[in-house]
């Protein structure tokens, strides 16, 4: 979504805003710009500004103005791109602020990257969860090392496995999002197991597959029109989905792969629910399920 700069009786966004899905009835309050690492090769998300956090004076009108108009709304997302990288004190004052103002919100919400959680203590996580933050949302995109350095993502995947549990083990909930198709056809297989078993150690409450879109203007397309890099097809998609899936062993959560660009919408209860989504997409490799046509896929 891309919103203007508003005026004094309106929220403020500046730039593109990002949130997952399940937020969409959430207040979006931008308490920071852009993305901290902001070079994931993948990634197009915030190429329009730098990352920032935004004055806290600023922040209170958005407060007062979520305050006069957003009573039906229970929850709140922090954007940009990694708001847990705000320093400590920021983020502590805003939660506060949260619940002094907006006293009917029931869960705060806010993407957060292995990174920005190792520079958080274990009291630290706690103190945040006390004060309303309950649920993070983390970008894994995969469980394969190689892969990880190739799309030069921040840490390696057994960082992102350590601090999710942290995330975890502070009692917020965790969300961690997958991208199918990064490692393209020929490291397919090592990408899906890869990933299934960081899920697994990780151990989130949902695990979230998004199907590779290629981005105009980032590195990884810019690799793909150079031939550096092959796109994996539907069927190779849907092979990696069903390794990945397969691999994928939660001690009770959702695996979902009903994102816009997705080619075959799944929603599995684990581990209860896992035969019967094999089974499916093993109907859709076998030609007898319809797959999400190109041009509805999206990001």
């Amino acid at each position: 979504m891309r919103f203007m700069r508003g005026t004094r009786d309106t929220m403020e966004y500046q730039g593109t805003v990002i949130r997952p899905p399940s937020e969409a009835d959430s207040i979006l309050l931008q308490v920071t710009l852009g993305c901290p690492h902001n070079r994931c090769a993948f990634c197009g998300a915030y190429a329009d500004k730098p990352f920032a956090v935004r004055d806290e004076a600023s922040l209170e009108r958005d407060l007062d103005f979520a305050a006069r108009h957003c009573r039906g709304l229970t929850r709140v997302f922090l954007c940009d791109g990694d708001s847990m990288a705000m320093p400590l004190p920021r983020l502590e004052r805003l939660l506060e602020r949260i619940r002094e103002r907006l006293p009917w919100v029931r869960r705060v919400a806010s993407y957060a990257s292995a990174g920005a959680l190792a520079g958080k203590s274990d009291a630290d996580l706690a103190r945040l969860r006390s004060l309303g933050l309950g649920m993070v949302y983390m970008g894994l995109e995969s469980g394969d090392d190689a892969v990880l350095a190739r799309m030069n993502k921040h840490g390696d995947a057994a960082s992102h496995v350590r601090q999710g549990r942290r995330a975890h083990q502070a009692g917020m909930r965790l969300d961690v999002t997958v991208i199918l198709g990064l490692a393209g056809p020929e490291g397919s297989m090592d990408h899906a197991l890869g990933t299934g078993r960081a899920l697994t150690d990780m151990d989130p409450n949902h695990a979230s597959a998004l199907t590779l879109m290629l981005v105009p203007g980032t590195p990884l397309h810019a690799d793909w029109e150079a031939g550096r890099f092959v796109l994996p097809g539907p069927m190779d998609m849907l092979a990696e989905l069903r390794a990945m899936l397969e691999a994928t062993h939660l001690s009770r959560g959702l695996f979902l792969a009903n994102h816009a660009s997705n080619y075959l919408p799944l929603k599995v209860r684990l581990p209860r629910g896992k035969a019967e989504a094999l089974a499916r997409i093993d109907a859709a490799l076998a030609g007898n399920a319809s797959l999400r046509p190109e041009w509805r896929r999206g990001l």
